[in-house]
């Protein structure tokens, strides 16, 4: 008998995933997590019903929200990362060495046990010293916050459910206050394809730009997110995500990429016309 994962991403598209067998599955105090394995795409970790990552793409999503904001700004030492609870993201900001403090708040402390089990390509770089996790409401903890962190990356689940309150207006004035006067906060923003996470993302964009003087879009090619199309938001009171991005800097670090590179990061920011569009239409 087969057995499939299938992620409806709308009513009439659904993406299935052809499962080897079930690694572990809970139901928090927040949501359900599922994580299987596949002959694909490897691991996958889904929330509720939605795929978060697997082993075989999450590479790009890591790699684009990290290292984009890492080779604009040459001063990042402080970063408060939200969500990313997998490890992902940490893993990508610790191989920076000029990176002190990396505070990760997660709220469900059962991602984070599971994936230093089952995702420990993801979850390896969670012990290091520079590393601290809270398992408290995002929220409530960046209130306590005030210039105090260079970079604040939002690796949220898409705005709805759990997550709706990391895509507010209120959400984006507290990141902004929480960031130093060089600061960039750098956001996931969904999908622009499907009509009901288009709408999503240009709620957030509009917000965004209505709290900072710089604020792009840019995207990224991801196999298993709703068609295949993503893309995140670089929010900045100081640095322009392209004219200040230091190509010398970033190369002579000698980082080993699998997608990201100075110039994907320059191409990222180049988007189709419709997508241009349905940004104009909420920043006017």
């Amino acid at each position: 008998m087969e057995l499939w994962f299938s992620e409806f991403h709308t009513p009439d598209v659904k993406h299935s995933i052809r499962v080897e067998r079930q690694l572990y599955s809970k139901q928090s105090d927040y949501q359900r997590i599922d994580i299987f394995e596949s002959p694909e795409f490897g691991r996958v970790l889904a929330l509720d019903g939605n795929v978060m990552l697997t082993e075989r793409d999450e590479f790009i999503y890591d790699e684009m929200i990290t290292h984009v904001p890492m080779a604009v700004h040459p001063g990042i030492r402080d970063i408060l990362v939200i969500g990313a609870g997998d490890g992902g993201v940490v893993r990508e900001l610790t191989r920076y060495d000029r990176v002190q403090r990396i505070d990760l708040v997660e709220m469900d402390p059962q991602v984070v046990e599971a994936c230093r089990i089952f995702l420990p390509g993801n979850a390896c770089r969670l012990d290091d010293a520079r590393v601290k996790i809270y398992f408290e409401n995002a929220l409530r903890f960046i209130r306590r916050c005030e210039a105090e962190y260079d970079l604040i990356i939002v690796d949220s689940n898409d705005p709805f459910g759990p997550s709706e309150g990391l895509f507010t207006r209120e959400f984006y004035g507290i990141c902004y206050n929480a960031l130093r006067e060089d600061g960039i906060m750098v956001n996931q923003q969904g999908s622009p394809f499907y009509a009901h996470d288009a709408e999503a993302m240009q709620r957030s964009h509009k917000r965004i730009v209505n709290t900072f003087p710089i604020s792009r879009v840019y995207q990224a090619h991801i196999p298993t997110y709703a068609a295949g199309y993503w893309l995140f938001g670089f929010a900045s009171k100081k640095y322009h995500p392209v004219d200040d991005l230091n190509v010398e800097a970033w190369r002579a670090l000698n980082l080993r990429t699998r997608y990201y590179t100075p110039r994907l990061h320059v191409g990222a920011f180049a988007l189709p016309a419709f997508l241009e569009d349905m940004l104009q239409e909420v920043e006017e």
